[in-house]
């Protein structure tokens, strides 16, 4: 297909995701007009899947900062709309509705960038509260619009222009199986270490010790649990709340542990 007649790309940014990738990119299938995956050297099948899909393919390595690799595939597309996805997300026939009656429209008046909505599962249940839904992200602008900086695992989209959100929710299955919840949870306290090691702004006194372990945690705890309401989401609620307070608490240790022991913090292992 022609530059000229692509409207909109999707880009994703994959490492083995055999698992995921084909029910996303067949809930896309309708409306890309384009699909552009930068793989991080995946071991699986994950790009024979894409391909099936008559995905664009562009070899990379599977680097720590994702958001690098999820670059690369934005400012590869072609289309005047891009939508940015992850491989465990699922664009649902109603959003992707409204995401092309958007793209089939005209250029002038609308937003640069469009938040979405997203709605994520966990131990057996779509979450309502506590902070996960809804869980709004920038994914959809237009191209040369937006782009992420790419500086920390949990930045944000950088925009320029205005913003708006999209009614329908955009589906998030990270967590199929609380296994893999904890294996997001290592590789992401490991990067949040590894953050605090290079802003060398937090202490091993006693005082850190009991501010990163105790207090801080206990304050998350209570932020999801009882400000944003995660008791509502019941048991799941009540775990997502908890875990999600001993990040902080494993974030620091594995900090301490390098400050304290000079141990190599290796997302790459964690990672595999």
């Amino acid at each position: 297909m022609e530059a000229k007649n692509i409207q909109l790309s999707v880009a994703l940014a994959v490492y083995n995701e055999s698992d995921n990738i084909g029910a996303c990119l067949e809930s896309v299938s309708s409306i890309a007009d384009e699909i552009v995956i930068v793989d991080g050297s995946s071991t699986d099948n994950t790009i024979a899947i894409a391909k099936k899909y008559g995905a664009k393919i562009i070899a990379e390595v599977n680097r720590t900062n994702f958001h690098i690799n999820k670059q690369i595939a934005i400012d590869a597309c072609v289309g005047t709309w891009i939508l940015q996805l992850d491989a465990d997300e699922r664009v649902s026939s109603m959003l992707a509705k409204e995401i092309r009656t958007i793209v089939d429209m005209s250029l002038q008046g609308q937003p640069s960038a469009y938040y979405l909505r997203r709605r994520n599962y966990f131990l057996g249940r779509w979450m309502t509260k506590g902070g996960m839904y809804p869980d709004a992200v920038i994914r959809f602008f237009q191209k040369g619009k937006a782009r992420l900086p790419q500086s920390s695992v949990h930045e944000l989209m950088s925009v320029d222009g205005p913003t708006k959100y999209l009614d329908q929710d955009l589906l998030h299955i990270a967590d199929p199986t609380f296994a893999r919840y904890l294996l997001r949870s290592n590789r992401y306290t490991t990067l949040q270490a590894q953050d605090w090691l290079k802003e060398e702004v937090i202490g091993t006194s006693m005082w850190d010790i009991i501010h990163y372990t105790l207090i801080k945690p206990f304050i998350r705890f209570c932020e999801i649990y009882v400000r944003h309401k995660g008791f509502q989401d019941g048991f799941p609620g009540f775990v997502f709340a908890y875990y999600s307070a001993l990040h902080i608490a494993s974030s620091y240790i594995k900090y301490y542990e390098k400050k304290s022991t000079g141990k190599a913090t290796s997302i790459t292992q964690d990672w595999d």
